[in-house]
């Protein structure tokens, strides 16, 4: 007798429990994949418009439109031939604690990065990749940063959870090294005490992708790479549901291009964060931000080859 286990299911709206349609997995350390995907449902440390605490169930829903493709243009390979990934559903913790939340997320990451797993992380507000980067350095020392975002999040005011002020805690705690990390599509008022490279929006929007991603290779060199992927780094027209939209910001077509040139990197975690749905009435910003995520994917998986 047939079952619904027997048919495949390339709908583009059914089923979309974890993303790309890969089945959730609870107990990820004891998986073989490669890739772990989490969620972690938080926005209490935005200062602009809450919502990005459903970003990651909305990503997950539309990135069944990435998932019947075989070999994903314009990639010449099949990334679920070539890695294995497990979506772990996402980060538990209890409502309104933003120091648990934290606790939680830095043991979370440490314990999979133990096992030899790469995490590709789903926000949430910006502030999640604090406790992401606070793991990653006690498994890889030092980093680069390679920040997408229309924010330098360099701010020293502002409360303990605060999602403009992870990059000022990070170089300040020993996490990363902003004299080898680069912000990319910056364009709100900042003053940079701390040595980052920006290339700002106005001259990411007049560089060519190569001049663009010369300037990164350059300033990462060898060192290990942890990725970080503000939606709003996006222009609104690319983006219009995240907390802190900015006007003239990079195309969507520009950041897609730009990652699949970084190949040669050393690429040891990533996250895309800040989409929050109810300020999109179609999809748009989701949709962008799974296209993101699947890059970065086939970009990780480069360096399997």
């Amino acid at each position: 007798m047939a079952t619904l286990a027997n048919y495949p299911d390339y709908s583009l709206y059914a089923n979309a429990f974890g993303f790309l349609r890969q089945p959730l997995n609870f107990s990820p350390i004891e998986s073989d994949a490669d890739v772990i995907i989490t969620g972690v449902p938080f926005d209490m440390a935005s200062t602009g418009r809450s919502g990005s605490r459903m970003g990651p169930g909305a990503i997950r829903q539309i990135s069944t439109n990435l998932a019947w493709e075989g070999k994903r243009w314009p990639w010449t390979f099949n990334l679920l031939e070539s890695i294995k990934i497990a979506d772990c559903g996402d980060l538990v913790f209890d409502c309104g604690d933003a120091g648990q939340m934290c606790e939680r997320l830095e043991a979370h990451a440490s314990g999979l990065l133990v096992q030899g797993k790469t995490l590709l992380t789903f926000g949430g507000d910006h502030f999640v990749t604090l406790p992401l980067l606070r793991a990653h350095a006690k498994h890889f020392g030092k980093m680069a940063l390679i920040h997408f975002d229309a924010h330098t999040d360099t701010y020293d005011q502002g409360s303990k959870f605060d999602h403009g002020t992870m990059f000022y805690h990070a170089p300040n705690e020993g996490l990363i090294d902003p004299t080898h990390s680069v912000q990319i599509g910056i364009r709100t008022e900042h003053c940079n005490k701390l040595g980052f490279n920006v290339i700002s929006a106005d001259t990411a929007n007049d560089w060519s992708v190569a001049q663009i991603v010369e300037q990164i290779k350059a300033t990462v060199g060898d060192m290990p790479v942890y990725l970080t992927f503000d939606i709003d780094c996006l222009d609104p027209a690319y983006a219009p549901g995240t907390g802190t939209p900015v006007c003239g910001g990079i195309t969507s077509d520009k950041a897609l291009k730009i990652i699949r040139e970084l190949q040669g990197i050393n690429l040891i975690g990533m996250d895309v964060v800040e989409v929050s749905p109810a300020y999109d009435h179609a999809d748009i910003t989701a949709l962008a931000a799974a296209t993101i995520a699947t890059d970065l994917l086939h970009l990780w998986a480069t360096q399997k080859q």
